[in-house]
């Protein structure tokens, strides 16, 4: 499979400037936020949002002084957002590190989370285009109410639809993969057709994204994630394996039962029966499946993109993803 430094190549030099845009971010001459910021923003990861962003300028007037911020400030809400979600999943861990709450605690890792929100703003601004800003403003509250809806449905067996989840997926994951898409776009004064379609390439991949992050959930290693295995479920958030489980055996099944348990001393047990059970071979084939049918959504969509621009770079990162191990 094809290395990401190798699929970021066309845009090698501007995904830099990103990167010490989000470094500066980190910047600041009070001592305690400089700490938590640098402890967030340090170390890395595979940028796929705002490579995607900068990829789909390509397909218009590319200008990286625009390109660059709007890149920066998709990062730095998707971090700020991980950040609030290890505060409410009392997460200690993130991709092998300890995380900002375990460090500095939760009232602290709250005000950091929205301190990085409104840097995000500020990048966004600069681009000084209303639509992508408004834009911008929207996928917020998308994404604040996909995780209200996860919250609120935990534990919950009746919330265990289809529609439930995709709902909520794509209000957590997908909404800011289609915001990189539509935004790189916009900014490059791409027409109607053209956005509306790497919008809908964003959001079919991001789509995909999420569904591989729930299959190793539960099926990788907690060396591979970075953090302990099953925890959603033992969150109570029902992810496509449960769920396909789940509609395998309305009746009487092992995640409802795990779900239902009112004894503490029974749940650890029922939740490790549950794990089992949605590790089966045919109910993660049905769920890799579902995977290649968010892919095949996103490719049709590239495909209607007209003109020329990075359009191998885009199909490769949709394979790059559907097919990750880590």
């Amino acid at each position: 499979m094809t290395s990401l430094e190798q699929l970021y190549e066309p845009i090698a030099d501007d995904l830099a400037i990103v990167e010490d845009t989000l470094l500066l971010v980190a910047q600041s001459d009070f001592l305690p936020l400089e700490a938590m910021l640098n402890q967030v923003l340090s170390r890395g990861g595979k940028r796929l949002r705002p490579a995607i962003s900068l990829l789909c300028g390509g397909f218009g007037d590319y200008d990286a002084d625009t390109q660059i911020p709007l890149a920066a400030s998709i990062e730095l809400l998707h971090t700020a957002t991980l950040v609030h979600d290890d505060v409410i999943d009392s997460s200690e861990t993130r991709r092998g590190h300890v995380t900002a709450n375990a460090t500095f605690g939760n009232p602290a890792s709250v005000m950091l989370g929205d301190y990085m929100f409104a840097h995000a703003a500020e990048l966004v601004a600069r681009t000084g285009h209303i639509g992508v800003i408004r834009l911008f403003a929207d996928t917020l509250m998308v994404m604040a109410k996909g995780e209200l809806a996860q919250d609120v449905s935990a534990f919950d067996a009746g919330s265990g639809t289809m529609r439930d989840y995709y709902r909520r997926i794509h209000g957590k994951t997908a909404s800011l993969f289609a915001t990189a898409g539509a935004g790189g776009a916009m900014m490059s004064a791409c027409d109607a057709q053209t956005i509306e379609s790497l919008r809908e390439y964003g959001r079919s991949i991001g789509m995909a994204f999420q569904i591989v992050d729930d299959i190793l959930d539960f099926c990788g290693t907690e060396e591979q994630l970075g953090k302990p295995v099953g925890g959603d479920l033992s969150a109570g958030t029902l992810t496509l394996p449960a769920i396909v489980l789940m509609e395998g055996a309305p009746d009487d099944n092992p995640v409802t039962r795990f779900l239902n348990a009112e004894d503490d001393d029974d749940r650890a047990e029922l939740l490790d029966n549950a794990l089992e059970a949605a590790r089966q071979p045919a109910i993660v084939e049905h769920c890799m499946e579902t995977v290649q049918d968010w892919r095949e959504r996103a490719l049709t969509a590239l495909n209607e993109v007209p003109g020329r621009g990075p359009r191998g770079q885009l199909v490769a990162i949709a394979e790059f993803i559907t097919q990750r191990d880590f």
